[in-house]
């Protein structure tokens, strides 16, 4: 049986992602050894959103909801980086926070991930100049009007577990429970 047949039966001939029936292809997780284990049956929508940023419809990505959940390796995997893709949107974060993968699972997701990122960007830096990472606390060193959301976020206000953006003078946090973009250099780590 050649792997598109051996994922046909294994989905149920739907996309594992969307669970859409139309134009479905073959699609290997990297790094994959070529086998079924290491690839998913996708979508042309979903294939061409996961391999081009700019096209991305970020309501599409709400089945991420359901199909997070799969027992298969492979769907976890790619429902992850999209999940991290979108971790500026609130429900896209709050998914990612209750996913839970086994460390092979994970170590197999964030490989695929740091092939794609530049080792040349600047590192962000707080207020102070301090260099900020994924997870850390910082507090506002100054009001935000936070724009959108209808309030202004305090000076000395704590935001906990924070994670970078591509721009490093951007950091993404919550702050009055509302998920947030946030300009470093008005900053404090904490």
């Amino acid at each position: 049986m050649t792997i598109e047949q051996t994922l046909m039966q294994r989905s149920g001939s739907k996309c594992k992602l969307c669970t859409s029936e139309d134009n479905l292809s073959v699609y290997d997780v990297a790094p994959s050894n070529g086998s079924a284990e290491q690839a998913v049956l996708l979508c042309d929508t979903c294939r061409t959103q996961i391999d081009s940023s700019n096209s991305l419809d970020v309501n599409h990505w709400r089945c991420l909801n359901d199909s997070m959940w799969t027992p298969e390796p492979a769907v976890q995997v790619m429902a992850w980086r999209m999940l991290k893709r979108l971790s500026g949107e609130g429900w896209a974060q709050d998914l990612l926070d209750m996913l839970y993968l086994e460390d092979d699972v994970k170590a197999w997701a964030e490989a695929g991930i740091s092939d794609d990122s530049d080792d040349d960007t600047s590192p962000t830096r707080d207020c102070n100049g301090a260099i900020l990472q994924e997870g850390d606390t910082v507090t506002l060193a100054k009001d935000l009007v936070v724009k959108g959301a209808g309030f202004t976020a305090k000076r000395g206000t704590m935001v906990k577990n924070i994670g970078l953006s591509s721009n490093p003078e951007h950091i993404e946090g919550k702050v009055n429970g509302v998920r947030v973009v946030l300009v470093a250099a008005y900053m404090k780590k904490a």
